[in-house]
C-alpha cells in the first residue's frame, strides 16, 4: 500500500541527494510497498511531519528512534 505521505515527502520527490538507483529501490520498498517500514513514516507518524529531519533516508531506523527517544524526554 503506498504511503499516504508521498505528495510532500522530499525523499520520494527527489529532493533528497541520493543516487537515483538505490533512491528506485528505496522507493519501491518503503513508498510504494510497506510504508511502515520507513524511518521517516515512522517518525512523522509518532511526533508530525514537521519533526522529520530532511536528511532522514527511510532506512535509518536507529537514527528514527533516536528522535523519537529524544522528543519522549
Amino acid at each position: 500500500m503506498k504511503c499516504e505521505n508521498l505528495r510532500g515527502c522530499i525523499f520520494y520527490n527527489d529532493k533528497m541527494d541520493i543516487e537515483s538507483g538505490l533512491g528506485q529501490l528505496y522507493k519501491r520498498k518503503y513508498c510504494e510497498g510497506d510504508k511502515t517500514l520507513c524511518a521517516r513514516y515512522i517518525v512523522a507518524n509518532e511526533i508530525g511531519k514537521e519533526n522529520v529531519p530532511a536528511d532522514l533516508y527511510p532506512n535509518m531506523h536507529e537514527r528514527a528512534e533516536k528522535i523519537l527517544e529524544e522528543n519522549r524526554k
